[in-house]
């Protein structure tokens, strides 16, 4: 798997675009939207199940993504020896992610899936240092261990809802494997999005992952009632393909391309508190106290994954960068979903 991902090499870190605030502000939109998508498909999994819903949101994503490319011109074709990282990729971040994530909403509360799927940022730490040859200093370690912990007390803390089930468990593990391979699609991806942009890769790997999405989703979806489904439910459907997926997964390719995969993973931390209020708002789901711990030791891992070494009390000297030290060989700046 290594192998693979490394055939995708990134360019020299001088040949990267500066930031921008218009890729920030994106990005900000995309918590936004992720936040709210949890309620939303939460909601819409009352009425449908999860791999037909799946089935009709994915199709939209797909022409979504499309149209946003015939905007931008043609869509340029990849090198062969690219195909295959790009297949994995697809299978990995549009066919198990979603696979996951959908079962884990349908399973548990939507609140845990977001919290849980904050511990993205960390799984990219460590795969950005194991598949790019990054550095593991303590600070990333304990980070990593704090963020495990609170996964476990989000979990632990869920079963003192009465609503708690065997089933619940299964979700909250289905979610955890979500945010872990989200994380690999994320890093993986890192090397395309440099060599091609953002929507050429984004549509690749989205295409191939809808195609085999749709072909799991037929036979759920060829037992639900198309007709007797509500408008509330088709307004989930076009939320959660065209802006959840289509429009959201180019702004994420799109920050990866030009912040890293590790500082895009940043803003994956704001999705939970958004997804919490919306679930709170619209679904009366209320995180017990040990959640609230969970919550805030999950993000207090992740931040000092992140700036642990960097954090100073008292100022002093900063070590020389070097100038070809590429993004992904620092600790993610947090992705996550």
């Amino acid at each position: 798997m290594k192998a693979l991902l490394r055939r995708a090499t990134a360019p020299p870190v001088a040949a990267l675009p500066l930031p921008d605030r218009l890729t920030d502000g994106g990005l900000l939109l995309l918590t936004l939207i992720w936040g709210v998508n949890f309620a939303v498909v939460k909601g819409a999994l009352d009425s449908v199940g999860p791999m037909a819903f799946n089935a009709l949101r994915f199709p939209l994503a797909a022409l979504t993504v499309f149209l946003i490319l015939r905007l931008r011109g043609p869509l340029p074709r990849p090198e062969r020896r690219h195909l295959l990282p790009i297949l994995f990729l697809g299978v990995v971040g549009n066919g198990i992610y979603q696979i996951l994530f959908i079962h884990a909403l349908d399973l548990t509360r939507a609140g845990n899936v977001a919290l849980l799927l904050a511990t993205t940022p960390v799984w990219a730490a460590l795969l950005a240092a194991l598949f790019r040859e990054g550095t593991l200093d303590g600070a990333t370690v304990v980070g990593g261990v704090a963020t495990m912990a609170g996964m476990g007390l989000v979990v632990v803390g869920g079963s003192a809802d009465p609503a708690w089930s065997a089933e619940t468990l299964r979700g909250d593990v289905l979610a955890a494997g979500a945010a872990f391979t989200w994380a690999l699609y994320t890093v993986g991806s890192r090397g395309l999005l440099l060599r091609y942009g953002s929507v050429p890769v984004t549509a690749w790997t989205l295409w191939g992952g809808a195609a085999a999405l749709v072909l799991i989703g037929l036979p759920e979806l060829g037992r639900t009632e198309i007709g007797s489904l509500s408008p509330g439910v088709w307004g989930a459907v076009a939320f959660a393909g065209v802006l959840a997926l289509g429009v959201s997964y180019v702004i994420w390719s799109r920050g990866v391309e030009r912040l890293g995969s590790a500082r895009t993973a940043t803003y994956a931390n704001l999705v939970p508190v958004v997804a919490l209020f919306t679930a709170w708002a619209t679904l009366g789901e209320f995180p017990v106290v040990l959640q609230w711990i969970g919550a805030a030791v999950i993000l207090a891992g992740v931040v000092l994954a992140r700036f642990g070494g960097r954090l100073r009390l008292r100022p002093g000297p900063r070590p020389p960068v070097p100038q070809a030290a590429a993004p992904e060989t620092q600790r993610p700046e947090s992705p996550r979903r």
